[in-house]
């Protein structure tokens, strides 16, 4: 068996599971920079839509293995079908993906742990929060190529002041770890060997909390965003009136009220 099929017999995501419930994808294609091959997408597709059916899952992280964290779409499999078609088709496809990370219940944690581009920038973008390595780098370099990074855009721009978001996208331009928290494209930092003790900081304040909060609150959020402020207000409100007639909540503020830790109900 030669090593092109001896690869295509591997997974092209890991998934863990830790007692918590929280969830590891791991894009594992190293040597292709872990591209957003047609492959990928659908692995990714796959093990994202089972997330959404299971209501023990309470975060889910998606990491990389190798020196790049995502290096966007496969090229070389672009190259190979130029027709308007399959470059619908393929689009199309990363967009259902990106969008899923957006409606899962739970919350998407990025663990960055190299050079992120064009649509690996986009998902790291597109997942509800991001820790990055010191070491790596951020750019949607579509445009470096003749092909400006127009859905990488999207998420980039909603994460990225518009003159910021706009100034890598038409330079191509790489940015680092820390101008990328700084822009808000990431949310922490950290050196190689504390990276997995950041995202393990914010997995424990997630998993601490009612699941069904976090979740009517990340719908919310995504919902307000999009909306005008005295729609997005009164959705808010809402969105809040439902939060307060959960057995959680009721639990929660009762703890307050009580001075004493909530007993959350399982």
């Amino acid at each position: 068996m030669n090593d092109r099929a001896a690869t295509d017999l591997v997974p092209f995501v890991k998934r863990d599971v830790d007692g918590r419930g929280v969830v590891t994808l791991t894009l594992d294609r190293p040597q292709s920079f872990n591209a957003l091959s047609e492959g990928m997408l659908a692995a990714l597709q796959d093990e994202l839509d089972a997330v959404a059916l299971d209501d023990k899952v309470r975060a889910v992280v998606i990491a990389a293995t190798g020196k790049a964290f995502c290096a966007g779409h496969d090229l070389k499999e672009m190259r190979a079908e130029p027709s308007l078609a399959y470059y619908e088709r393929l689009f199309t496809q990363c967009a259902r993906m990106m969008m899923t990370i957006q409606r899962l219940p739970v919350p998407v944690i990025a663990r960055v742990q190299g050079i992120a581009t064009a649509a690996g920038c986009q998902l790291v973008a597109a997942c509800d929060l991001a820790v990055a390595v010191d070491s790596a780098r951020f750019a949607v370099s579509g445009v470096n190529l003749g092909l400006f990074c127009s859905a990488p855009s999207v998420a980039l721009s909603r994460n990225v002041a518009r003159k910021a978001a706009f100034e890598m996208l038409v330079t191509g331009d790489f940015i680092s770890a820390d101008e990328a928290r700084a822009k808000g494209l990431v949310n922490r930092v950290a050196s190689a060997e504390a990276l997995d003790g950041e995202v393990e900081s914010l997995l424990a304040a997630i998993v601490a909390k009612p699941r069904v909060a976090i979740a009517l609150g990340k719908s919310l959020f995504y919902r307000q965003l999009e909306a005008g402020v005295e729609t997005a207000y009164e959705d808010a409100g809402r969105t809040m009136a439902c939060n307060m007639m959960e057995e959680a909540t009721l639990e929660g503020v009762q703890a307050f009220i009580d001075k004493r830790k909530p007993s959350w109900p399982v």
